[in-house]
């Protein structure tokens, strides 16, 4: 125990006679690694190892089709204007959202007040003008390309973790995706934030773009507080069977990895199911409706228990 009290000392006595930056009600000094460091442009980084320092989970990433730094060498030093994709980047509608977010994976916009990282990060702001020719005429024109990149402010690291293609409608190629990026700080330490949210592809001349996109923030505290909201089996039996009358008898909850299906037979006496993705913070986001026709299709529907509560 003295060695500790000896240690704590030491510790406490090595602070400088200046005004403290306080952090929980203590002092407060980032984590320090020695000399900054150039990034080797030689190689991204891939080898299963290094994933620790990237994320806590070990979980498989899906924005992995960039292998190395090569890819990038065709684009040093040109604007977004002086940029031509290949075309085997956007074939179909799975490789361009792989395609878009490999690209975006190693790419940094860390700024003075949302520090990280200790010395070059990845492959620091390359990477956004080659994404941005990733979307349509009609996405520039609505962001501009300082508007896009100043968006990545504070990201120093981006995964895909989550990737599933949702029906067509009209034209429109829908997906769901869930991200989990490493943010700075002005504490000069890094976190990891995770967003879910939807883009929708576009066919453009036998090529697939993006023509929206839509995120959505994560929250860590809400769901411990305020519960059934975010709970897929409380949300169908309040929302659609206390608000809005629709249930007859709710089916047990089927669970495949982070989907989840809600199958309930109807005060109509027909069937009806729900799809839920779970998020990494363990909550349900509703994604699908369906009834089943009397032929045995399930066929999409949209019902809104907010209106059932206005009725």
């Amino acid at each position: 125990m003295k060695y500790f009290r000896k240690w704590i000392n030491l510790t406490f006595n090595h602070y400088p006679r200046k005004k403290l930056n306080l952090v929980m009600g203590a002092p407060y000094e980032p984590q320090t690694f020695g000399q900054p460091v150039e990034r080797n442009q030689t190689s991204l980084i891939s080898t299963r190892d290094a994933e620790k320092y990237f994320r806590p989970s070990r979980l498989p990433i899906k924005n992995t089709l960039v292998k190395n730094s090569q890819f990038f060498d065709p684009y040093y030093e040109k604007n977004y204007k002086e940029i031509k994709l290949p075309a085997t980047l956007s074939r179909t509608p799975d490789e361009t959202v792989l395609n878009y977010f490999s690209i975006l994976r190693e790419a940094e916009n860390l700024t003075q007040n949302q520090l990280g990282g200790c010395g070059t990060v990845g492959m620091a702001k390359l990477p956004y003008p080659i994404a941005y020719n990733f979307f349509t005429k009609d996405y520039h024109k609505r962001v501009s390309y300082n508007e896009y990149l100043q968006s990545f402010a504070g990201i120093g690291h981006l995964n895909l973790i989550k990737m599933n293609r949702l029906p067509d409608e009209k034209g429109i190629v829908p997906y769901f995706i869930e991200l989990e990026s490493i943010e700075g700080s002005s504490k000069g330490v890094t976190y990891f934030a995770y967003y879910y949210g939807y883009v929708q592809l576009k066919k453009v001349q036998n090529l697939y773009k993006i023509d929206q996109m839509k995120l959505y923030g994560e929250d860590f505290l809400c769901a411990p507080y305020h519960l059934w909201q975010h709970d897929a089996e409380a949300v169908v039996g309040i929302m659609y069977g206390e608000w809005c009358k629709l249930i007859k008898k709710q089916l047990p909850t089927k669970q495949d990895g982070y989907v989840k299906t809600i199958d309930y037979i109807g005060t109509d006496g027909a069937n009806y199911r729900f799809i839920f993705y779970q998020l990494t913070n363990d909550t349900d986001v509703l994604i699908s409706q369906y009834k089943k026709d009397s032929e045995g299709n399930w066929n999409s529907i949209r019902i809104d228990p907010i209106k059932c509560l206005k009725n």
